[in-house]
């Protein structure tokens, strides 16, 4: 296997691929995934970036972020099955945060579902937890699910 992964700006153009993305990667019940309004409105929006990421030539995941003022927020990260575990969630993770960087952004925001293993990601890069929203996820079947927020300093 070769794990190429490599990594470009993304745009309106892209929303197909991000929504087959979302529907592989996240599990309904959870009510995590962004509907195709959501993504576009947000795209719109001064300071909001996508990435899309390749593996081995192929789509794999992609990050959406957003910058305002000093500050940056990872709002939504994915990847698909096929691709887990191979470098490039953390990859997205380390061109959001450099972009970030870039911007002028000193803290990097997100939000997480308890219980998700993207968590372990977070803390190996250096993010700390500062807070939990209760029951904030409402899935397909009425569940609720806790979100946890964190954030890492960058500058």
């Amino acid at each position: 296997m070769l794990n190429l992964i490599e990594l470009r700006a993304g745009g309106v153009g892209d929303l197909a691929l991000v929504e087959t993305i979302m529907g592989e990667a996240f599990d309904p019940r959870f009510g995590e995934a962004w509907t195709r309004g959501q993504c576009l409105g947000i795209l719109a929006m001064p300071g909001v970036w996508l990435t899309v990421a390749t593996l081995d030539g192929k789509p794999a995941g992609f990050a959406l972020s957003r910058a305002v003022a000093d500050e940056a927020e990872l709002l939504l990260l994915a990847t698909r099955p096929s691709s887990r575990r191979r470098g490039v969630a953390a990859a997205l993770l380390r061109a959001m945060i450099a972009q970030a960087q870039a911007g002028g952004a000193v803290r990097v925001h997100l939000e997480v579902r308890e219980g998700n293993d993207a968590v372990k990601l977070y803390l190996a890069s250096g993010f700390s937890k500062v807070g939990e929203r209760r029951n904030y996820y409402r899935g397909v079947s009425g569940q609720t699910y806790h979100a946890l927020t964190y954030h890492r300093d960058i500058a």
